[in-house]
This record gives structure tokens, C-alpha cells and sequence, in this order.
């Protein structure tokens, strides 16, 4: 077993020392198949977080059926996916196979921020795009004043989401002091409790509580009763569905009813059944859109989602997904190519493209400059509560 194991490990290093020195150039992706432009999907399909990344492919097969109806001057889009089983390690070996054997033109994905950080290096070693639908760290598509110029994102990020979160609890909710939970293995975690605490207090409020759990967690009563010991009147969770429904549960159970808070990450029909519904009254979330706005490109985008689904209701991921879908082949229409460097300028050159959820128009980071939902939870179920626009 030691040798198999070694041996797995020794061939995963030559793939990664390839495609990293570039001898698997992708510069001809997309171009040898003709009329075909290979896009890859490199998801969590299964694993702790796969409602994220089975919700993100929905959207994309949605998308890129419509696109295929009409074609891209002539071009279709082909998905090819890879399940990263929601593990950092598998991630990159997905981005590695992606690239150096499907020959792909762009990368889509991770869900989540630390399975998207780990593509980045060969993302740009290989100059190919990469665009998470989701992932919100906002070190993915820059760190330290360095662009990482072949990475984009659908989503807004965390500093955004965590200041719209504070600023609610602060405004609207008028709490004063809150205590902080987060998954301290996860990137997207520690980054809204960041920005969420340094607005709040920026606000005049206090963090009186911060605890810390790790993901796959399933006791988390003593982190409650440290936190119920000390009084808050808010509790920020950014954290994902999985251990989020445990501990929402949990606090219930101790007796915690202040307001509960989060991102993104709790966005699954799976939350409620994990935490019932009734423990979920009086949470809310920012999220990237609602199924219940009004406007009519989201109302098509919702009747055509129910209807190639039977009737189950798109969540963020799924609009995202199919964001991404319609941002990349308009890349490509007006690159005229499946060329990864052209499609990388076309990206970067995006600028007002109309999606679900929002108009499309990059910041120098890559990242969109979009508005944020907050949806509160009631009966089980979200409802729209207010709508931020970036300041």
C-alpha cells in the first residue's frame, strides 16, 4: 500500500512539474477542435460542500444548452468536468488534467475559495482563465498588489460581503456588540470575519465573543456556551451549510435567539434540512441574488431554470453558474477564437455584459463591481429583505 501510495504521489508531482513549466502549452486549446471551444468545470460534486458545485453545473448546463441553440458565430461550447470531491489537493489535480489532457480554452471553478486558490499557480503558468463562479477570497484574483491576471470572478468578495453584514447588524438591526464564529480551515471564513469586524467596529460596535471550529465539526456546544456566557446581541457565522446547520441548531437548543448571520456559504436547500426550520427564524445572509426580484432577466433565468428542473428553484450558485456560462461565451464571440489569451482579453475588456445577477464590469483586481442581497430566513424559507449597492 506504501509503494501504491508513493508511486501515486511521485506521478501527481510529473504532471504537476509538466504542465507548471509549460510543456503542455495551452495556447492551442479550443483552436484543434474547429468549431468546438472546450470549457472546464473543475467542481465539487461531491463531498462536504457539493450542493455548491452540483448547484453551479445546473447553471452552467442551463447556459450552455441556450448557447448552443444560437452558437457563438458559428462555435459551441463543450463542458468538460472534473468532481474535485471538495478537496484543495483534488482541485489542482483537476486543473493539471484539465489543461495538459482535455486541452480546455478556460477553467470554471472552484465553489469554494481555498479549491479555487489552489488552481491559481497553473492557471497562470499556463495562461489559461480561470473564473470562479463563487469564490469569494478576495487574495484569489490579487495578493500583495499583484494581479493574477488570468484569474476572474463572477462574485463579489469577501470585504464587500462582510461590510454589507455589518453594517446591517450595526444599521438596521441597531445591535451594538457581536460575537464571531468561524471555520478556521477555511480561507472564505476567516476572510468575512475580517471584514465583518473590522466595519463593525469601525461602526462603533463590539466583538465581545470569537470563537473557532474546524470543517466536518459536529459538537460545537462548548464554543456555544462560551459564547452564550457572554451576552451578545448578534452572532456572525460565515461558514458553510454543513457544520452552519449543526450550529444554528445547537444554539437554539442553548438557548442562544439573538440574530444569526452569514454568507453566502449557507446558501443550500440543504441548510433547512440540517437545521430545521424553525432554528433558522430570525438568520439572514448577503447573498449575490434572489429568485424573488422582479427583474425580468431573473424571473427568465428562474422559469427557465424550474423548467429544465422540475420545478426546483435556482439558488445563487446556480445563477452564478450560469453567469459565468454567459460571461465566457461572450469572451468568446468577441475574441473570435477558442484561444486562451485572447479569451483572457476579451474577460478582462468585459465591461456592462447583462447578467442575472447584475451587470458585468471588473474593478483592475477582476473582480465585479456589483450589488448584494440580503435574504432573511422564515419558515424555512428565504425572503427578501434588502438590496446594497457598491459604494
Amino acid at each position: 500500500m506504501r509503494k501504491k501510495k508513493l508511486a501515486g504521489i511521485f506521478m501527481s508531482f510529473m504532471m504537476a512539474a509538466g504542465v507548471l513549466a509549460g510543456c503542455n502549452s495551452s495556447s492551442t486549446s479550443g483552436e484543434k477542435d474547429g468549431e468546438t471551444v472546450k470549457i472546464g468545470a473543475n467542481l465539487e460534486l461531491s463531498g462536504g460542500v457539493a450542493s455548491y458545485g452540483q448547484s453551479i453545473e445546473e447553471g452552467l448546463k442551463l447556459a450552455i444548452e441556450e448557447i448552443n441553440k444560437e452558437g457563438i458565430d458559428g462555435k459551441k461550447l463543450e463542458l468538460v468536468t472534473f468532481d474535485n470531491k471538495s478537496d484543495a489537493a483534488e482541485a489542482t489535480n483537476g486543473a493539471i488534467k484539465l489543461i495538459s489532457q482535455d486541452k480546455v480554452s478556460a477553467i470554471i471553478g472552484a465553489a469554494t475559495s481555498t479549491n479555487t486558490l489552489a488552481q491559481v499557480e497553473i492557471a497562470q503558468k499556463n495562461k489559461t482563465p480561470l473564473i470562479t463562479p463563487t469564490g469569494t477570497n478576495s487574495t484569489i484574483t490579487s495578493k500583495g498588489g499583484v494581479l493574477n491576471d488570468f484569474v476572474f470572478r463572477t462574485c463579489f468578495i469577501d470585504p464587500f460581503q462582510g461590510t454589507v453584514a455589518a453594517n446591517f447588524a450595526s444599521k438596521d438591526l441597531k445591535v451594538k456588540n457581536a460575537a464571531i464564529i468561524i471555520d478556521s480551515s477555511s480561507d472564505y471564513s476567516k476572510g468575512l470575519a475580517a471584514s465583518f469586524q473590522e466595519s463593525f467596529e469601525g461602526n462603533g460596535g463590539k466583538i465581545v465573543a470569537e470563537e473557532a471550529y474546524v470543517a466536518k465539526d459536529t459538537d460545537f456546544n462548548a464554543i456555544l456556551t462560551n459564547i452564550k456566557a457572554k451576552n451578545p446581541e448578534f452572532v456572525f457565522l460565515p461558514g458553510f451549510y454543513e457544520e452552519v446547520g449543526l450550529i444554528i441548531k445547537q444554539a437554539r437548543a442553548l438557548g442562544i435567539d439573538v440574530p444569526i448571520m452569514g454568507g453566502d456559504g449557507w446558501d443550500s436547500p440543504t441548510l433547512v434540512d440540517i437545521a430545521g426550520a424553525d432554528p433558522l427564524n430570525n438568520t439572514f445572509i448577503t447573498n449575490h441574488y434572489s429568485s424573488g426580484d422582479s427583474d425580468p432577466k431573473v424571473q427568465e433565468f428562474v422559469k427557465a431554470f424550474e423548467g429544465k428542473y422540475k420545478g426546483k428553484s435556482p439558488d445563487a450558485f446556480a445563477a452564478l453558474g450560469y453567469d459565468t456560462a454567459y460571461y465566457i461565451a461572450d469572451a468568446v464571440k468577441r475574441a473570435g477564437s477558442g484561444d486562451p489569451e485572447k479569451i483572457k482579453k476579451a474577460l478582462e475588456e468585459t465591461d456592462g455584459l447583462a447578467l442575472v445577477s447584475g451587470n458585468m464590469k471588473l474593478d483592475k483586481n477582476h473582480d465585479p463591481i456589483k450589488a448584494a442581497v440580503i435574504l432573511e430566513y422564515n419558515g424555512g424559507k428565504q425572503e427578501f429583505n434588502t438590496k446594497v449597492d457598491p459604494e
